[in-house]
């Protein structure tokens, strides 16, 4: 019973062992340029990246890294392809859509999008993250994201407070042009509105429709030549990367990625945006990111 026992641990050292050098920890390592920890439990290696480049504020009190202020990826060996990777990279306003494009670009899929507290400053951004595919690529993807978002601190050491360009006082948009690109949609106070309806099916058996917030809807104001839109895309699953991609193509920035349900059948996500131009340019960007989806 003894050397059965001792048989046994030196069995799942051995199973540890040959997983990490199944997964090459030295290489993802170098191309990440990151240090990482290896879980033979799990059979993941994971890199952090700490970010300590700029002083956040939570409440008032000087939050250190440690205390949720760490981007990371996790590697392990996969199904289908070499790797698969997960992450969630932190993330200030003016680098989430550089870094979503850049992501986007590697391969890489981006599937959430929000906040983790109150009272931040400067605001603080959570993007997840999720890839398959060689190890190069997806490590090389990760590097490449972690670049940008350093780009844009050594070019401007504090985050930005405003996307640029101001709005006009009072809007004045011209709707039969929009309506020419999207669809007849509601006018008010010189803005236009457009809204089309997705439906879901409930766990009580209720259809969740357009008026019970299943839908995608586009509001645009300021002026013909000097335009924002703003709305959410209500996506299905298989849809939401295929509508990001386009967005962030046409120069629209997204703000949030998330659920508004539990339990629905089929699953809806949610992608909120804010978009900046033209009135036609920014409504041509949303039939484009429509035209996108099954």
């Amino acid at each position: 019973m003894k050397h059965l026992f001792h048989s046994c641990i030196i069995t799942v050292l051995c199973a540890g062992s040959l997983q990490a050098a199944n997964l090459d920890t030295n290489r993802i390592q170098q191309i990440t340029g990151l240090k990482g920890t290896w879980s033979g439990a799990e059979g993941v290696f994971k890199v952090t990246s700490p970010r300590n480049d700029v002083k956040v504020e939570v409440d008032g009190w000087s939050m250190p890294p440690f205390m949720g202020l760490t981007s990371w990826a996790g590697f392990v060996d996969g199904k289908k392809e070499e790797v698969m990777t997960m992450g969630d990279l932190v993330l200030f306003q003016d680098e989430v859509n550089p870094v979503m494009s850049s992501l986007l670009e590697s391969g890489i899929k981006v599937t959430a999008l929000h906040n983790h507290f109150f009272f931040d400053d400067p605001k603080v951004y959570f993007m997840h993250i999720e890839g398959e595919g060689t190890l190069e690529a997806m490590a090389a993807g990760v590097k490449a994201a972690l670049a940008t978002s350093k780009e844009i601190r050594a070019a401007n050491a504090q985050p930005a407070k405003s996307f640029g360009k101001a709005l006009p006082a009072q809007s004045s948009i011209t709707p039969t042009g929009i309506e020419a690109i999207l669809g007849k949609g509601d006018v008010k106070d010189g803005m236009f509105k457009f809204v089309v309806g997705r439906k879901a099916k409930m766990p009580c058996g209720c259809d969740a429709t357009k008026e019970m917030g299943v839908n995608t809807w586009a509001a645009f104001a300021g002026s013909d030549d000097n335009a924002v839109v703003d709305g959410d895309f209500a996506v299905l699953e298989s849809e939401l990367q295929g509508v990001l991609k386009s967005l962030r193509k046409s120069g629209v920035n997204i703000v949030a990625i998330h659920h508004h349900m539990s339990g629905e059948e089929p699953r809806i996500l949610f992608l909120h945006y804010w978009g900046r131009g033209s009135a036609t340019e920014l409504a041509n960007a949303v039939r484009a990111a429509l035209a996108t989806e099954k």
